[in-house]
């Protein structure tokens, strides 16, 4: 049998026009704003000027990834086609996917199989321009603060303590460390540099957390960029730079319109990596889908341990969210792999290894169930090579839990595929709720860290190394020990070490290093190797992706 690639099945469908799914999704014409027939921008408008309540919010989450794969994106998709199959009024809400992993590791992000939002080419590419804005608006403040430094430095800048970094939207492990400004004093100050990725940027951060134009505004303001001789942080304020970076960014802070192959609403905008920054589409995003729908599905990224704590401690508490339900996604060959089951030899049936693994599955649901006091739901993204003994394994786990599991089979029959899920959500969404988050931000950082550290990785605690003891009392003293912390730590388990797989004991997690982020609202703790501009591997996917002489792309997951 001829299995069609994902991108041979988006290019097989056939597209609505996009004013006809702003239509369904109950976006008057005034609000619409189009990139071509099938992409459209929604004027923040809407928001102001809606009545409409709010719907129920629903978060997909999963366990941590595993190159086995799980499917948390087109399980969102999939979820979203379901439920409107059951005549419910629901719209999804996604992040847009960055060129480095599209051209890298991970290939496209836009679902997958029957389960997919398109354009795909379109929205894993180069879209509506939002990350160009965004990567425009980060290095239009870099320049600016190398000229204020270059025509005399008023401000008294250390130019060995600029935080800021130039960004480009590539994994480009060359351009980590740099030096700058080099070629005779008329060509800046010569220092040492470096480029984060796009998504890896505060800016990134701010415009998905921001509500409206002044509020965006407001957050590139208090950006630290650098810290003067004397101590004193340096903002983008300070520089004069904020009004510019937002009129560079006004429009990409308008949400994205697309549709799945069903043609669900979907709003696809934002994109911040939930292992550097808080992993989730935009609040203007999500708030619109919960405006417009009965339901908004949507999702955060990689495992629950980091895209579900940053969404509910940061995302859900400054932005005055309250979920109604949550999905826990997994599959039998991923939990095997955590298992200790080498890759090639998941198609096996292996209940003892499956035993071993469930251990990170059931770790995530108590977490969500248990320390954030929220309705919760496993979906098991169906694979041809399970075993009705092994899907029994899981189930019985999970039940012990109160938890029930429903298989997902979205990937190969889209909406129809998730029924089951579909009726187990809306279940979940009228259960009671006593949503809480995993820490209180009045308390110290050091006793925030703690609290991630032993309620959500169930490590022993959180270990600062010297320069992170220093960084936190330099920060507390900066008036910035009451915001939310924002964990930058390796998506592949729930210590900082990627090797350790399941749910693994007897740990501390090391925080080598502690920054604010003033204007996203959260402070910044990188654990373990952990960096914000990523390399290409041996074989990129970019070497598989080509264009012929109609401009069709192939290739492209």
């Amino acid at each position: 049998m001829n299995v069609l690639s994902d991108i041979e099945i988006a290019q097989s469908c056939a597209m609505k026009p996009i004013t006809e799914i702003a239509k369904t999704a109950g976006v008057a014409d005034e609000y619409l704003e189009l990139y071509g027939n099938y992409k459209a921008k929604v004027d923040y408008r809407l928001l102001r000027e809606s009545k409409r309540p709010d719907g129920k919010l629903i978060l997909v989450t999963a366990i941590n990834p595993t190159p086995a794969g799980e499917g948390k994106t087109t399980t969102t998709v999939g979820l979203a086609d379901a439920m409107r199959k059951l005549g419910k009024n629901t719209l999804v809400a996604l992040r847009e996917p960055s060129l480095g992993p599209v051209f890298g590791v991970k290939g496209g992000a836009a679902g997958g199989g029957y389960a997919q939002v398109v354009p795909m080419e379109d929205i894993n590419l180069h879209f509506t321009g939002d990350f160009h804005a965004i990567g425009a608006a980060n290095n239009l403040c870099a320049a600016m603060l190398d000229n204020h430094i270059q025509q005399g430095n008023a401000l008294g800048i250390d130019v060995k303590k600029i935080t800021w970094k130039r960004c480009v939207d590539m994994n480009d492990r060359q351009l980590r460390n740099i030096v700058d400004g080099l070629g005779g004093r008329m060509q800046g100050v010569p220092r040492e540099d470096g480029f984060d990725i796009t998504v890896a940027s505060e800016i990134m951060a701010v415009l998905c957390l921001s509500a409206d134009i002044p509020d965006l505004k407001a957050r590139l303001g208090r950006m630290v960029v650098a810290y003067a001789y004397d101590g004193r942080p340096v903002t983008a304020h300070d520089l004069k730079a904020e009004g510019a970076m937002a009129a560079l960014l006004k429009d990409a802070l308008k949400p994205n319109l697309v549709q799945t192959l069903e043609g669900t609403p979907a709003f696809i905008h934002g994109g911040p990596f939930a292992n550097i920054a808080h992993g989730c589409n935009s609040v203007m995003a999500t708030r619109m889908a919960m405006r417009l729908a009965d339901y908004a599905v949507t999702e955060a990224g990689f495992g629950a341990d980091l895209g579900a704590e940053k969404f509910l401690d940061i995302k859900c508490r400054l932005a005055n969210l309250k979920p109604s339900a949550v999905v826990v996604v997994a599959t039998v060959r991923a939990l095997k792999n955590h298992g200790g089951v080498p890759k090639a030899e998941l198609n096996t049936e292996n209940l003892e290894a499956l035993e071993r693994g469930l251990p990170n599955l059931l770790q995530h649901v108590e977490n969500i169930t248990q320390v954030f006091g929220l309705p919760c739901v496993v979906a098991i993204n169906a694979f041809p090579t399970d075993t009705a003994r092994e899907l029994q394994l899981v189930e019985d786990r999970c039940k012990e839990l109160g938890v029930n599991v429903a298989l997902s089979e979205v990937w190969a029959k889209g909406g129809e595929g998730g029924l089951a899920l579909a009726e187990e959500v809306v279940r979940l969404c009228e259960q009671p709720n006593d949503f809480r988050f995993a820490y209180d931000t009045e308390d110290s950082i050091e006793k925030k860290l703690n609290d991630i550290a032993k309620n959500i990785y169930h490590a022993d605690g959180a270990v600062l190394t010297a320069n992170a003891q220093k960084q936190m009392k330099e920060l507390e003293a900066l008036g910035f020990g009451k915001l939310p912390i924002c964990m930058a730590k390796t998506q592949y388990s729930f210590s900082d070490d990627a090797a350790k797989l399941g749910a693994p004991k007897d740990f501390t997690i090391t925080v080598r290093n502690l920054k604010v982020s003033a204007g996203a609202g959260f402070l910044v703790a990188l654990t373990g190797d952990i960096m914000t501009m990523p390399g290409l591997p041996k074989v990129p996917a970019a070497e598989k992706i080509d264009v012929d002489e109609n401009g069709k792309i192939t290739g492209l997951f």
